[in-house]
């Protein structure tokens, strides 16, 4: 397949010469060859309206949410395709950098958009475009490695893994003459994405990683802690084959007009810049909010969840996990408001305003009962809860992927406790590349829902003891009860 932009100088015939060989050949031929040239590749793009970009299945690359397709270079590689005017893009997702790069090379994508780090290694394997983010590799291992600071010069004594193909490779080499006696697992099956979670469940002490990836990973994973930087900063840049140097040109010109004009920074701000991480031991801030922030809504509430039939202390720890009760709440992945309801499907249950609460919590209240209602009937109702809270945070698709993935692994598909251990494995390549919706950040799904049971429990709790308190005002003589889960000891 030809997919010159422009000809090559060595290959370039002077004007009078060519005008002359063309018009020369015979039944009008030259002049057929002079106006129907192959198109390059820019050219082919534009005229067939259609994009394909070569990715990854991962949450700094692309992957489904509830909102739908989301992660960096699919929002980058949105607007580039709005730029040129294209309506159809098509991702095609491999498993690995090396798999992208060949694919490339095969002329099956026109744009390799996968965190790629500009390496002198991989310039004769493709063309670069220019530099969008700048990421340092980290050593990262598990915060009960000790002593922490981990030296290098104790590197070796721990288990190290990285994925195979991966840049990782080339600094751990370079690293190794300075540590003699340092080794390292390389894995084909597991992504960086995976081996992190090697590291956070100890199956393996330590791993190195781009700093975009361990940041937005630390959320899942708060047992990861960052050693030390192993490279300076280096360039992440999109690939294009060889012959595209049209695609090339209008690619540095784009990146520098959004770049100027703060479109890439606003970009890199939605992907990394608001990254919610659960604080496990902040309960007393929980506590005043419940004092503080809570009292305004709680009426709201109380009559949403008599007209959905759930429990008001449920709809408020979802509301205080999404939103800490901010009524002016704003993600830029395009969730807004206490409920955090996104533009779709705020439109679908009426909500004018998401910012105001009064149409903001009881809509969000009816879309978690639609979620309920969608949950299949073979489910019990409390576990029913519990599956469509998972879905209002990565989407049902995703909770029937992992219903999927349980009964194909043998196990009970009904029960919350056992989605709950496979939701997980959305994340693992193995898995998901063989469910409908591919990559979920299931991890963040199965907390999402503990954070907002244990929210749900702290606050019934808080309850109980307003309510003993005015008991115990009103009737000073009055013993009470002990408390719940604490049951005194027969004497």
């Amino acid at each position: 397949m030809d997919r010159d932009d422009s000809p090559s100088p060595r290959r370039r015939i002077g004007a009078p010469l060519w005008i002359l060989l063309v018009f020369s050949l015979p039944g009008g031929l030259g002049l057929f060859l002079l106006t129907d040239r192959p198109p390059g590749l820019l050219e082919r793009i534009r005229q067939s309206g259609h994009l394909v970009v070569l990715t990854r299945n991962a949450p700094t690359t692309y992957f489904e949410d509830r909102a739908g397709p989301n992660g960096f270079e699919y929002r980058l590689t949105q607007a580039f395709a709005a730029h040129l005017g294209i309506d159809k893009v098509d991702y095609v997702v491999l498993d690995s950098i090396d798999a992208i790069i060949q694919a490339l090379n095969d002329g099956r994508g026109d744009i390799a958009a996968a965190g790629i780090t500009r390496l002198p290694s991989r310039e004769r394997l493709g063309i670069f475009g220019p530099t969008y983010l700048e990421v340092h590799e980290q050593l990262v291992c598990h915060r009960a490695v000790r002593p922490r600071p981990l030296p290098l010069d104790r590197l070796p004594e721990q288990r190290l893994r990285v994925a195979s193909g991966s840049s990782y490779i080339a600094s751990l080499i370079r690293l190794r003459r300075q540590i003699p006696g340092l080794g390292w697992e390389i894995s084909s099956e597991r992504s960086t994405e995976q081996i992190l979670a090697d590291v956070a469940a100890r199956r393996i002490d330590c791993t190195v990683a781009d700093s975009n990836i361990i940041r937005l990973n630390q959320r899942y994973y708060p047992e990861l802690v960052i050693e030390q930087d192993l490279t300076p900063a280096r360039p992440l840049a999109w690939m294009i084959p060889h012959d595209a140097r049209g695609l090339q040109s209008v690619l540095a010109r784009w990146f520098k007009e959004i770049r100027a004009d703060g479109r890439l920074q606003r970009i890199i701000d939605a992907s990394y810049g608001h990254i919610p991480s659960f604080d496990y031991v902040d309960i007393l801030t929980f506590k005043k909010r419940i004092r503080r922030r809570l009292p305004r809504y709680r009426p709201l509430f109380e009559a949403a969840a008599d007209e959905v039939g759930l429990p008001w202390t449920l709809l408020a720890a979802q509301a205080y996990q999404e939103s800490h009760w901010l009524r002016t709440a704003r993600s830029p992945t395009g969730v807004r408001g206490i409920m955090m309801l996104t533009l779709e499907t705020a439109r679908s249950l009426g909500v004018e305003n998401r910012l105001d609460a009064r149409q903001s919590i009881p809509a969000g209240a009816r879309y978690l009962r639609r979620l309920i209602e969608s949950v299949p009937d073979t489910v019990d109702e409390e576990d029913r809860i519990w599956f469509a809270l998972a879905a209002y945070n990565i989407g049902m698709g995703h909770v029937l992927d992992a219903r999927r993935l349980a009964r194909r692994l043998g196990l009970e598909a009904n029960d919350w406790p056992t989605l709950g251990r496979v939701l997980p494995l959305l994340m693992q390549r193995r898995y998901y590349r063989r469910l409908p919706h591919g990559y979920a950040r299931g991890t963040e799904a199965l907390r999402y829902v503990r954070h907002i049971r244990n929210y749900q429990a702290i606050l019934d709790q808080h309850l109980l003891a307003e309510q003993e308190e005015k008991t115990l005002a009103a009737d000073p003589l009055r013993v009470p009860p002990p408390p719940a889960g604490n049951a005194s000891k027969a004497s």
